[in-house]
């Protein structure tokens, strides 16, 4: 039966991709030939096109709040690339099947692949009622002896209960409420079902938008964001992908099972590569489609270009970031093969609280003051700019509060005296500034830095990769090493010259292919050549927050104590605190129950050497990368003042 265009993607079940349309009529002379968007196809009747792809072309945005006497704002074209951060609002309409449901959302091994709904009535299986109301996980879809089931999870009291749902499992199925934020590229690729809109509510940015904002000026509210779809395909004998407006005023006929798909050219994109299994490399392929701007030597990923994919596999990356005041910062991801040298730079800690965290077994944190907080309580220390400590560890200690006694979390630490130490009690509260003092002036490879210290870490490099052409680390003036990051990659190679290899990123890098057969390959050794890549400001975001979605969130440093708030115990927040920073350089035993050194010579020997050097360094570095941009603390020449007093 022929359909509308629009008609066959409304119908459309994404699961069963490729499909092969003929084309039965439209407005179209035959055999014309059309431009769209860039390639050219033949639209006559009874041509064939095989459909590969149902993308979003764009998003048209509508503002659901309008002021009452003023119009009500016109919908408007979002940009892809908008760096806005949403939250999305449960659908109200229900889905009636988890046919449905599969059918129009995507459900995949990805983090953004596990849709959650609920239903309206109890589900009885075999051995678990899913009870009303009870929110469901989707994990994926599978056939199981001959029936395709979707399974699904349940959580009860911390314990997860696996289960499996018919495609015939009919019943108002609800979207959860989801807490999470997203950006616009995650809901167009997972949170937008097919034939429906999607509410949302602008809740941030990711970064500044030097474009014209479409929005009104303070806008944070509700928008209803309408998907715009475009076909991808291929004609017969054409190597070239067309892309195709659903509106296209033609009738089609899907001829699937009646036609031989071996008429076409065997395209596979980069995800197709990736689901291949590791038996099936390596292959021969030529380049379709690839990503702008490549980095590849040689132009190797141009299309028409032959190219080796010698296999896949998993690699790890360290996650880096500029240490800068200014923004936006530069994010970068290095091979754990980076051959360049680090030395280490000092952290900075806002709170007392981030010093616990940073607090090492291994070793005390010599810290510098760069903010004044004096208390009210004479059992805790008051700071002055350029007091020196040495953190040591934990404790509780009791604090009159208007005549009310109170416990309060506190950090045991030594202060730096000119001949003595001087024990010192800081409250976990207190909103004070540090720098740490580094004596380690050692070099690391970023390998011995991973295996050595906690990330995150901050660090410049000393000597840069003499096997990379250009280094775009060495010029950084200092780097926070955040987290390790896991992805898939293929490992690919010039036809010509297959035994220099580059790794590309399947999550990152986009890219069709057609195989090439009959090639001969010589599967001997090979060099496999890294990259240092640079990523958006939009990779970075959603990389920390899904290697970062299986950790609780860190607590709030504990408050000021009151009154109210008779016992202020956070000691156990503190411990499942899971963002942990790296240890300090250099171990110093000192007993914090002793009393202050008389032994003049007894408190050189033990006072870290170097600590005036140590300063200078950091305000070296930080007047290098700080320079274009506007100072982020005035405290550093009363830092400098107090280290040339205590020479």
């Amino acid at each position: 039966m022929a359909l509308s265009l629009e008609e066959f993607v409304h119908s459309l079940d994404l699961r069963t991709l490729p499909r092969v349309l003929e084309i039965q009529s439209g407005i179209y002379i035959e055999g014309s030939i059309y431009e769209m968007f860039g390639n050219e196809c033949c639209l006559s009747t009874g041509e064939v096109i095989k459909i590969t792809g149902l993308k979003i072309k764009k998003i048209i945005a509508e503002i659901c709040e309008h002021t009452e006497g003023h119009e009500s704002p016109q919908p408007f074209e979002l940009p892809m690339n908008f760096p806005g951060l949403f939250k999305i609002v449960a659908d109200k309409t229900p889905y009636l099947s988890m046919e449905e449901i599969t059918r129009t959302i995507p459900i995949g091994p990805s983090r953004l692949g596990h849709p959650c709904f609920y239903h309206q009535k109890d589900i009885k299986l075999e051995n678990l009622i899913i009870k009303q109301g009870e929110q469901i996980m989707l994990n994926s879809v599978e056939e199981i002896n001959g029936e395709i089931m979707v399974n699904c999870g349940v959580v009860r009291n911390q314990q997860s209960h696996s289960f499996t749902l018919p495609l015939s499992q009919e019943g108002e199925f609800y979207e959860c409420e989801d807490e999470h934020i997203y950006t616009l590229k995650e809901i167009v690729e997972w949170k937008i079902p097919k034939n429906r809109t999607r509410n949302v509510k602008l809740t941030d940015f990711l970064n500044k938008w030097d474009l014209m904002n479409p929005f009104p000026k303070g806008f944070y509210g509700a928008l209803i964001l309408k998907p715009v779809y475009e076909i991808q395909g291929v004609m017969k004998f054409q190597k070239d992908i067309v892309r195709i407006l659903p509106s296209l005023d033609v009738e089609v006929k899907d001829i699937t099972d009646s036609y031989d798909a071996n008429w076409f050219f065997q395209l596979l994109s980069t995800q197709d590569l990736s689901e291949m299994t590791s038996k099936e490399f390596p292959i021969v392929a030529e380049v379709i489609e690839a990503s702008p701007g490549s980095l590849l030597p040689r132009n190797i990923l141009q299309p028409g270009k032959t190219i080796v994919i010698h296999k896949k596999y998993q690699a790890s990356r360290i996650l880096a970031s500029e240490i800068r005041s200014s923004f936006p910062k530069r994010h970068y991801l290095i091979p754990t093969s980076y051959k360049g040298k680090f030395k280490r730079r000092p952290r900075e800690f806002p709170t007392v609280y981030d010093l616990q965290i940073a607090k090492s077994k291994k070793e005390p944190l010599h810290v510098v003051a760069t903010k004044a907080f004096h208390l009210p309580h004479e059992e805790l220390s008051s700071i002055d700019v350029g007091d020196q400590f040495l953190v040591h560890h934990s404790q509780t200690t009791e604090v009159l509060c208007e005549g009310i006694k109170q416990v309060v979390d506190v950090l045991a630490c030594e202060k730096i005296l000119k001949n003595s130490y001087e024990a010192a009690l800081l409250p976990l509260y207190m909103e004070g500034g540090f720098v740490e003092v580094i004596h380690d002036k050692k070099q690391y490879q970023i390998s011995e830095l991973c295996a050595q210290f906690h990330l995150p870490f901050n660090v410049k490099v000393s000597v840069r990769d003499l096997f990379i052409e250009e280094d775009i680390l060495a010029a950084t003036p200092g780097l926070q090493l955040e987290e390790a990051i896991t992805d898939t990659y293929l490992l690919i190679s010039d036809l010509v010259s297959p035994t220099e290899c580059w790794e590309i990123s399947v999550s990152r890098w986009n890219m069709t292919v057609q195989l090439v057969n009959n090639v001969p390959l010589d599967t001997g050794s090979f060099l496999v050549r890294t990259l240092i890549e640079e990523i958006t400001e939009e990779q970075y975001y959603m990389m920390r927050r899904y290697e970062s979605s299986f950790l609780n969130p860190p607590p709030r440093p504990p408050k000021h104590p009151s009154v109210e708030e008779a016992k202020l115990t956070l000691l156990n927040l503190a411990e499942e605190r899971t963002v942990r920073l790296p240890k300090s350089p250099k171990s110093l035993h000192v007993n914090i129950s002793k009393k202050p050194h008389s032994n003049q010579a007894d408190m050189e020997s033990k006072v870290p050497a170097g600590c005036p050097n140590a300063l200078a360094d950091l305000e070296k570095e930080k007047s290098k990368s700080e320079a274009p941009a506007a100072a982020t603390t005035g405290a550093a020449p009363e830092i400098f003042k107090n280290e040339k007093h205590q020479k």
